[in-house]
């Protein structure tokens, strides 16, 4: 019996958006170690600073590493299970693809590591060399084969290549064949030279607007037309999408050029999609609950980073939906997207 079947109370909850980032990263096995390669210098009281080009690009604690730390705030946060995946910069596609790859592979078994250590609690969602197809396809039968992980992680953009840019249809074709759920995260957004204030402001501000042109950018392309059966998810409540789809519903009565590129009505095909409930404001919710379909949206905490949603499962329970919408919003569609129950 998985641990949610066999739960009880309020701690049933399946997390999508969680993170890990290794104690050390693996020394390059070239022979002049690439701009961009982490590192990690000891800290105070358990943490770790992850260095990048010799700046601290964020200091963390070992629950980012240590699963039995991880799996100790289970109870706290009502959960029974959770899906971790990279650290999104760790994603690492403007590192040249063999050294991306190296790193990567390493990502991947540190995850199934912690996956095997779990019993069960935790789901591995590992990462590809995006920027260069032949390897990122030969990662995704790692991943599948050999590791037995439940899906992938990916950038909101690859290098500026947005999620439906005909380009990566052969990944989201693999996806698709190898039953493979793809979680799209935001990575080095848009817009920053806009930005007004401290360095936060990305991940506050401009995630969101990158994730919402990558997942307008599915409908636009009419990637889930194609593809039927791919499991796709996009961060942050979709971002920006929520205020975006409107605009693009009504555009495809004024503009043909734009109905002939989205095809069918961009309410429809977002209800194929999935979106995480890391938005932290009731009122959001029940929106994105309206806009996608109660059948559409699963847990995203951010654990285990300082800007993470602490009292997920309780957020929701509190927001006044009916039992049977919270147990989707809770697990129901969470073990759907992940392939734990028949889809």
């Amino acid at each position: 019996m998985s641990p949610v079947s066999a739960c009880h109370g309020t701690c049933c909850g399946v997390d999508v958006h969680a993170h890990v980032i290794p104690a050390e990263f693996p020394r390059y096995l070239g022979d002049v170690v690439p701009k961009g390669w982490p590192s990690m210098a000891l800290g105070e009281n358990c943490h770790r600073h992850v260095m990048i080009d010799g700046k601290n690009y964020r200091t963390v604690s070992d629950k980012c590493w240590t699963t039995s730390k991880r799996l100790a705030d289970f109870t706290e946060m009502g959960l029974a299970q959770q899906a971790v995946s990279p650290m999104p910069e760790l994603l690492s596609y403007w590192l040249e693809p063999v050294a991306a790859q190296q790193l990567i592979r390493y990502l991947n078994d540190h995850i199934a590591l912690m996956v095997a250590e779990s019993s069960g609690q935790l789901l591995g969602l590992g990462a590809v060399p995006l920027q260069h197809m032949d390897m990122a396809l030969q990662e995704l039968q790692y991943i599948k084969h050999s590791l037995g992980l439940s899906g992938v992680e990916i950038g909101s953009n690859i290098n500026g290549v947005v999620v439906g840019d005909p380009k990566l249809e052969p990944f989201f074709e693999a996806c698709e064949a190898l039953d493979l759920a793809v979680f799209v995260h935001a990575v080095r957004p848009t817009g920053m030279d806009r930005l007004v204030g401290p360095a936060p402001l990305q991940q506050i501000l401009a995630y969101p607007s990158d994730v919402g042109l990558a997942a307008a950018s599915v409908l636009t392309s009419q990637l889930m037309l194609r593809r039927p059966k791919l499991r796709i998810a996009f961060s942050h409540g979709g971002g920006t999408l929520p205020m975006l789809l409107p605009r693009l519903e009504q555009s495809m009565s004024v503009f043909p050029a734009v109905r002939e590129a989205v095809g069918v009505s961009p309410s429809q095909q977002v209800k194929s999609l999935y979106f995480d409930t890391l938005v932290f404001d009731t009122p959001t919710l029940r929106h994105l609950v309206h806009t996608y379909g109660a059948s559409q949206l699963m847990i995203g905490t951010d654990y285990p980073f300082n800007f993470h949603d602490r009292t997920p499962v309780q957020r929701i329970q509190d927001a006044g939906f009916d039992d049977a919408v919270v147990q989707q919003l809770v697990a129901g569609n969470a073990q759907r997207f992940l392939s734990l129950t028949s889809h």
